[in-house]
């Protein structure tokens, strides 16, 4: 029989709680919609209070609970359930000692990046990681107090929406390697200093790097004089990905066609080809950064492509069906989970790129968290838009009406005040031969467009096509 990844005994000496009833929990659940039987139920504190599900959980076949105050279930009782499950986390970290720990964060690409990196981890041995968008305040812990005592490499995404909260979550990882994806112009309505606040932000996962840790910069990007400096200061070995000339890992190539790319790079000056199952542009760098990632946590380049070549793209961020619609075949790719102007910017142009039967279209709905440039930003995609030759735009959404301003009429799909309204308007619109981008913040319903091109249409799979896998991603 496996070992228990808790004991009572075990919660109470690394929370200083007081145990009330033996018990041995083979995983942490706070929630009982997703709680697995034998989880340990954390009763966190809340807008809905995790105590008064307690029965819940014991009944869905919960081993025990971590409270703050008497339950009648097998417990450890604490004085603040989220704070016993940071304590439960740095003591599963400590236990594991001997993994290697990377840390994940930037302004997109965190959850692709995140979960590319853990399928190189998983090859080379037993491996642990942040599920979904486990990047916040509670997920780095509760991802943290999940990590087995015989893990050997583990990585965890760290995100943010204000400063000061990416610091105390690197400081609870404690990296061996950390990897800032990029920066660019996201949640920029909570920094008065605009992007260089949100650069100054990320660059706190150096905050909790290991000394002589490795630091894997994106080179390309304009603030990379900044986290260089922060990480040098922290004492790491900085890394680099990107496309110019002295990059450590560095992109001579990207070519993508029928939902495949092949990567030509250089790897300290040796010459390396492989392929992807992905077709934004943005993951030529973004694999390369995989790369130095696994390289920096002792996994061997051969594991890593490996990983790389069978690694589809995760739902909501580029995955792509072939549907059977009223009007024929077309083809959906489903960017719905998030956006902001960089990431938008790389959809569209992947998809100028790509030669299509039909027509491009693309759906738009708005950017959230862009502060007072939030029309400009909208507007600006225009230009995007033009340059990739896309052929009608449906947009969604108070802030997308600054984008449907202007385009020139040719261009013009169609327009809603939200995604829900535009669903009909573009399910209507499709035709054989199109290939359909979706693409919009969470918080402007960009899914309810792709699930109504999901209905009007059955799917139509590509023999050998891995279409999506797990994930989920925040700031």
């Amino acid at each position: 029989m496996a070992e228990p990844l808790w004991t009572s005994g075990a919660v109470a000496a690394a929370t200083g709680g007081v145990e009330s009833g033996a018990f041995a929990a083979t995983g942490v659940s706070i929630d009982t919609r997703s709680l697995e039987p034998g989880d340990l139920f954390v009763a966190l504190a809340g807008a809905r209070d995790g105590h008064a599900f307690v029965a819940q959980a014991m009944a869905a076949g919960a081993a025990g609970v971590l409270a703050s105050r008497e339950v009648d279930a097998p417990s450890v009782r604490a004085g603040d359930t989220l704070r016993a499950l940071e304590a439960l986390g740095i003591a599963a970290r400590d236990r594991a000692a001997g993994a290697r720990r990377g840390a994940v964060t930037g302004s997109v690409g965190k959850t692709s990046v995140t979960q590319a990196v853990m399928a190189g981890l998983s090859l080379a041995g037993r491996a642990h990681s942040s599920v979904k968008s486990y990047n916040n305040h509670i997920g780095v812990p509760l991802t943290l107090a999940r990590m087995p005592a015989d893990t050997e490499r583990a990585v965890f995404e760290i995100g943010m929406n204000h400063a000061d909260e990416i610091r105390p979550l690197s400081e609870m990882v404690r990296p061996h390697a950390a990897v800032v994806t990029t920066i660019g112009p996201v949640h920029t309505e909570n920094f008065a200093d605009g992007e260089a606040g949100v650069a100054m932000a990320k660059a706190e996962i150096f905050d909790g790097l290991q000394f002589g840790g490795v630091a894997v910069l994106n080179a390309d990007n304009a603030h990379f004089g900044l986290l260089e400096a922060r990480a040098v200061a922290a004492g790491a070995k900085v890394r680099t990905f990107g496309r110019a000339a002295g990059c450590d890992a560095r992109l001579l190539d990207f070519r993508a066609a029928d939902g495949m790319a092949q990567v030509r790079a250089e790897l300290d000056g040796r010459r390396v080809d492989f392929p992807l199952l992905q077709t934004g542009l943005h993951w030529g760098l973004n694999s390369l950064a995989v790369i130095l990632m696994l390289e920096a946590l002792d996994v061997r380049l051969d594991l890593a492509l490996t990983a790389l070549s069978g690694f589809a793209p995760l739902a909501g961020r580029g995955a792509e069906r072939r549907l059977d619609g009223p009007r024929g075949a077309f083809t959906l790719i489903d960017e719905s989970y998030n956006a902001n102007p960089v990431s938008m910017a790389s959809a569209i142009a992947t998809l100028g790129q790509r030669s299509v039967a039909g027509r491009r279209i693309v759906a738009l709905t708005d950017m959230l968290e862009l502060g007072p440039e939030a029309q400009a930003f909208h507007a600006g995609l225009a230009a995007p838009i033009a340059a990739a030759t896309i052929d009608l735009v449906f947009c969604a959404g108070p802030l997308m009406k600054s984008l449907w301003d202007a385009l020139p009429p040719t261009r013009r799909g169609g327009y809603a005040e939200t995604a829900a309204v535009l669903a009909p308007q573009l399910s209507e619109a499709v035709r054989a031969g199109d290939v359909v981008m979706v693409k919009g913040s969470n918080g402007s319903r960009a899914g309810q467009v792709v699930q109504a091109l999901l209905a009007a249409g059955s799917p139509r799979q590509a023999p050998g096509r891995a279409l999506k896998g797990p994930g989920g991603e925040a700031g």
